[in-house]
């Protein structure tokens, strides 16, 4: 846990939204990349031409891009271009 001589905050009510934005920073951290991760796996299936794999992999990447614009973690539209590239991208590869 920080202490008062850790922030730069000097009032009770900043100190209590530093510690939490510290927090907030940390989950969204770990959400990004885990969204990275799940989109990266599925564009390693499409080049290797596994359609099952691809279809498994959308479907969790599609998920967490619409949790991310849901949260505002990305915006809403760069989900949905998103969801939309890597859609097309599955369905181009037969």
């Amino acid at each position: 846990m920080l202490t008062r001589g850790e922030l730069v905050a000097n009032h009770v009510s900043s100190l209590k939204r530093a510690r939490q934005d510290l927090k907030k920073r940390a989950l969204n951290r770990t959400q990004r990349s885990t969204m990275r991760t799940a989109i990266k796996k599925l564009e390693i299936a499409i080049e290797a031409g596994d359609k099952d794999a691809a279809n498994v992999a959308l479907k969790s990447a599609v998920s967490l891009l619409d949790r991310a614009g849901g949260k505002s973690l990305i915006h809403t539209r760069q989900a949905s271009r998103r969801v939309s590239r890597l859609n097309a991208h599955v369905r181009d590869m037969a």
